[in-house]
């Protein structure tokens, strides 16, 4: 068991990192807790594996809109044993209320921002779908044309054949009439 007291500078507080620390606890075995500090930073003590310890550093050290860790530095000591679990530890109510109405306030922005990228996105795929619908347009006209020519040529096949048979017909008259002729002289 290892133990670290640590302290974040930068953009930590009213922004949700002390729940983000807590959140990241969840998957490891690690106890302590987090505060703020009214010199603007944030207090981490924990304690658990030193693997688990590393792992949780490299994931409350970050640098993820609305949070900046500008500087984070950590002292390493033997484990007390004296934190049954890990909580954050609050301040006044007024305090505290503040900072959640900055953090609401640093989530619907977020919202807002995602929002009007999916829109962006929707956008992008409606002109994609007009693209679409317009070659599918095109194809139909095409193959409207295809039928035309396509009529055009058997009429024109019909035409041609009843000629033909006239033709034919009036060839195998003619040549009748010789035979009989030739039988009769």
């Amino acid at each position: 068991m290892k133990h670290f007291v640590a302290t974040a500078r930068g953009r930590v507080q009213r922004v949700g990192y002390r729940e983000h620390v807590y959140n990241e606890t969840f998957e490891r075995n690690i106890s302590g807790y987090v505060m703020n500090l009214k010199n603007g930073e944030v207090e981490i003590v924990a304690e658990g594996s030193e693997k688990d310890l590393q792992e949780f550093i490299n994931e409350i050290n970050i640098i993820h809109r609305p949070i900046a860790v500008r500087s984070f530095t950590v002292r390493w000591e033997e484990a007390t044993g004296e934190y049954a679990d890990f909580e954050i530890i609050r301040g006044d109510i007024q305090e505290e209320m503040a900072e959640r109405m900055d953090y609401a306030g640093n989530l619907l922005h977020s919202m807002d921002s995602k929002f009007d990228r999916m829109l962006d996105k929707q956008d992008q795929m409606l002109d994609k779908q007009d693209q679409m619908l317009d070659k599918q347009d095109q194809s139909i006209q095409i193959g409207k044309e295809t039928l035309q020519v396509g009529k055009e040529t058997k009429e024109e096949i019909v035409g041609l054949r009843g000629d033909t048979r006239k033709y034919l017909d009036a060839e195998f008259a003619e040549i009748r009439k010789e035979l009989v002729s030739i039988k009769d002289a």
